[in-house]
């Protein structure tokens, strides 16, 4: 079933070829709260799967920040695609496949990981003390 979209294919393949991949705007948003919080990180590590979007070295610890959209998230603020879904669904899928490769192979290199979503950062007290317990909770 083929929806309407508002867009014409070229002006859609535009706008979706403007979406960076690293320093978004949620992801600007957890940075400058983490760094307000008085923690400091590296970003996009190279050397480790899935590139996240902060590490915290020392802690052994890295966060991902999700686009609700791009990783297949399920709340309200997600949408499926309603044009092209041949396209878009396979890779979306991949997308959720992907990350939980690259989860995987981060705990076994020792790694924790904390995965924020788009959406959460409405409530930013709550996303505090969730990062809080993340990188405070102690190795066992």
């Amino acid at each position: 079933m083929q929806s309407y979209d508002p867009l014409t294919p070229e002006e859609r393949s535009e706008r979706m070829s403007r979406i960076r991949n690293a320093d978004t705007k949620p992801e600007m948003i957890v940075r400058r709260l983490i760094h307000g919080m008085g923690y400091r990180y590296r970003l996009h590590s190279q050397d480790l799967p899935g590139h996240p979007d902060l590490v915290f070295r020392p802690k052994k610890k890295v966060i991902f920040v999700h686009g609700c959209f791009w990783h297949q998230h399920g709340c309200r603020q997600y949408r499926q695609p309603r044009s092209k879904r041949s396209f878009w669904l396979p890779k979306l899928e991949g997308n959720k496949e992907r990350d939980k490769t690259n989860q995987e192979k981060l705990t076994v290199m020792g790694y924790k990981f904390l995965v924020i979503w788009e959406c959460e950062l409405q409530n930013t007290d709550k996303l505090k003390k969730r990062i809080t317990e993340f990188l405070e909770e102690e190795e066992q």
